[in-house]
């Protein structure tokens, strides 16, 4: 991994521990009865997924939310109902990721996410020090924002091109193996932690500090 220069990590179930269960709970409590059918620890289908890839705005998915319902539904419960997925956020995780900056690498976030979970992502209150998200990172590469979501090659070719990295000096970092396999096609890098697993510890991220 000598060679690595530019490393993109995930943001749920890397960065912030996910869970999924949550969210079908927060969703349903907003009146989304199916909300188990329709979400996914991954990727995301129908007007979850049209929001995530930036398809939407955040007033359609309010809408959408509402004739799903059959009720008034706020911006408040939305905001409520998608910060169900988070589960904890591990400092540990955070102090790795200033390590990793501090010793000369590139240092992203490639995420399939949407404007509900930067609102408190990118708040004061994202990591309980007065820090938001973007402190961490020298950049965020969003789907919402970008128009595209992983496992598109796009959003890979835009990360790449943005941080002005070659594919085989970069290192990406995700729980999906359907975002690692793509990933890895294109000459980058990947190691895949599962279950909020601690990929801190991992030798290829111990041989970068």
């Amino acid at each position: 991994m000598k060679e690595v220069k530019n490393i993109a990590f995930d943001f749920g179930g890397v960065v912030v521990a996910l869970s999924l269960q949550g969210a079908i709970k927060t969703f349903e409590k907003i009146g989304v009865k199916d909300a188990s059918q329709r979400l996914d620890a991954f990727h995301q289908t129908g007007v979850f997924e049209d929001l995530e890839s930036g398809r939407i705005t955040i007033e359609e998915f309010r809408v959408a939310m509402c004739q799903l319902t059959g009720k008034e539904v706020s911006m408040q419960d939305c905001y409520e109902a998608w910060h169900g997925y988070v589960d904890y956020l591990p400092q540990k995780n955070l102090d790795t990721i200033l390590r990793l900056r501090q010793k000369g690498y590139q240092v992203c976030l490639l995420s399939n996410t949407n404007p509900f979970m930067m609102m408190w992502a990118e708040s004061p209150e994202f990591d309980g020090h007065g820090h938001p998200l973007s402190y961490y990172f020298d950049r965020l590469y969003l789907s919402f924002q970008c128009g595209v979501m992983k496992p598109e090659p796009k959003i890979f070719q835009m990360m790449l091109e943005g941080q002005n990295a070659l594919p085989e000096e970069t290192l990406f970092i995700d729980d999906s193996e359907t975002n690692v396999r793509v990933a890895q096609s294109l000459g980058i890098h990947t190691l895949c932690p599962h279950d909020n697993e601690d990929w801190t510890i991992f030798p290829e991220i111990q041989q970068l500090l």
